[in-house]
C-alpha cells in the first residue's frame, strides 16, 4: 500500500464465536495496519449440516448483519464463512454478494469465492484439501472447487460438527491436519473453515509441507484488502500475500 494512502477499513460479517479474533489480528499484520469493522451475525444452530449452514448464510441474516456497517465507511465486505456459502453453490454465493453490495454499495465477496481467487492467484490447479467439516459438508466445496476447473487430489475431512470445537484447536493440531492430509503433488493445501484459527500460524504451516497453504481467514482478509484496490504485497502471511496481484480481469472468475 502507498503510504501516503489513508489505511483501508474492511468489514467482515461473521457467525457466532470461534476464530473471529483472526481478522482484528490480520489488520494488525499487514503494513500499514488495516481497521476491521467485525460484526457477529446470529443463526439457528452450530452446526455443519447443510440445513444449518444454509439458514446461517441466508439473506435474512446476511441483511440483519450488513446494519450494523452502515455508516462505518468499509471500503469492502465478506460474508466470512466458507461452508455458510458453498452450501448454498454457485448461485447461492453470487446472491450472498448481490445482497451485500446492494445493502453497502461496496464491492463484497464470500470466503468460499475468496479461496478460488486466491488458488487462481498463486496458480494452484491441483490441491489438497483438509478439512474440518463432516464428509457430506466437505464434499461439497469439493464440488465448488471442480467446477471452477480446480482438481482436488486429496481430500479428508474431520467431522467436526461445531463451529466452537473447531475454534479450540490449537497450533499443534492445526499443524498435523495439515501435515496428515497433504499430498506430494498437490500445488497448495487448503484448510477451509473460518472457524479454525490460523493467522499467525501461516508460515509454520507452508515451512511444515514445503507449499503454499491457504487457509479461511488468510483468503478472507486477502479477498477483503484486494477489493479496496489497496492490497500491496506483505511478509509473515503466506504465499498468497507475498506476490503481486494477477492482471486486471484475471480473477473475474464469475458472471454476473
Amino acid at each position: 500500500m502507498n503510504p501516503k494512502m489513508s489505511s483501508p477499513k474492511v468489514g467482515f460479517l461473521y457467525p457466532g464465536y470461534a476464530a473471529e479474533d483472526d481478522y482484528p489480528r490480520l489488520g494488525k499484520m499487514v503494513n500499514p495496519n488495516v481497521d476491521v469493522e467485525l460484526i457477529i451475525t446470529e443463526f439457528n444452530e452450530d452446526a455443519h449440516t447443510v440445513e444449518a449452514l444454509s439458514e446461517m448464510g441466508s439473506n435474512r441474516r446476511i441483511v440483519d448483519g450488513t446494519k450494523h456497517l452502515v455508516g462505518k465507511g468499509v471500503q469492502s465486505v465478506l460474508w466470512t464463512s466458507t461452508s455458510a456459502s458453498f452450501v448454498r453453490g454457485l448461485e447461492g454465493i453470487k446472491e450472498q454478494i448481490a445482497t451485500l453490495e446492494e445493502q453497502l454499495n461496496v464491492p463484497a465477496s464470500t470466503t468460499a469465492l475468496a479461496f478460488v481467487r486466491a488458488a487462481k492467484a498463486i496458480g494452484a490447479k491441483r490441491v489438497a484439501l483438509a478439512a474440518t467439516y463432516p464428509e457430506d459438508v466437505a464434499l461439497l466445496f469439493k464440488v465448488l472447487l471442480e467446477s471452477f476447473d480446480i482438481e482436488v487430489i486429496q481430500f479428508a475431512s474431520k467431522g467436526i460438527i461445531t463451529a466452537a470445537e473447531v475454534g479450540t484447536l490449537q497450533k499443534d493440531e492445526v499443524g498435523n491436519l495439515a501435515v496428515e492430509n497433504d499430498c506430494p503433488d498437490a500445488d497448495a493445501l487448503f484448510i477451509p473453515d473460518t472457524a479454525l484459527h490460523s493467522a499467525e500460524w501461516i508460515e509454520d504451516l507452508e515451512e511444515a509441507v514445503q507449499k503454499p497453504v491457504l487457509t479461511a481467514n488468510q483468503v478472507s482478509f486477502w479477498e477483503a484488502l484486494r477489493l479496496t484496490g489497496q492490497f500491496t504485497p506483505q511478509k509473515g502471511l503466506g504465499t498468497l500475500f507475498k506476490q503481486e496481484l494477477p492482471k486486471e480481469g484475471e480473477l473475474d472468475v464469475i458472471k454476473s
